[in-house]
């Protein structure tokens, strides 16, 4: 063989090699990019089952002690405000947990972007794309007192 057919073979390989290298680095950005997205959505979603189980569950609680208190004692010794009290807790400590667990999963996926955005090789691709680190998830200042619940 010439030596410019092997130095042309060469070149080829070498090409292909760094497409191939290219495409995949491409492709694992873009899957983590979307594990981001999905990641913030899971966040959303557990706040609207915050929101929407915590303020079905504080109106049943404020009926049920409205109902207890216009109830005579006596004639129903056996009332179930502590009992719908401690569900109301036990919906608060549960939401708040998926919340949290959102949250967690959103900064990871973060994390994981981040890490490929700024490192070699994945960094020139990045660059090519137009990608650039991501925010993690931080509570607003007003968000980060506790929440008065009020009867």
């Amino acid at each position: 063989m010439e030596s410019s057919v092997i130095i042309g073979i060469i070149l080829v390989v070498v090409i292909g090699i760094l497409a191939a290298a290219y495409i995949s680095i491409s492709n694992g950005l873009k899957t983590a990019s979307l594990k981001v997205d999905e990641a913030e959505s899971g966040i959303d979603v557990a706040l609207t089952k915050r929101f929407d189980v915590l303020t079905k569950m504080l109106d049943v609680v404020k009926e049920y002690k409205n109902y207890e208190k216009e109830t005579i004692a006596e004639a129903y010794p056996q009332l179930q405000a502590a009992e719908t009290f401690r569900q109301l807790q036990v919906a608060i400590m549960d939401t708040e947990e998926h919340l949290q667990a959102a949250r967690r999963a959103y900064n990871s996926n973060v994390t994981i972007f981040n890490t490929k955005v700024v490192t070699f090789p994945s960094s020139i691709v990045a660059g090519n794309m137009g990608l650039s680190k991501r925010d993690y998830f931080e509570a607003e200042t007003s968000k980060r007192q506790d929440v008065e619940m009020k009867f």
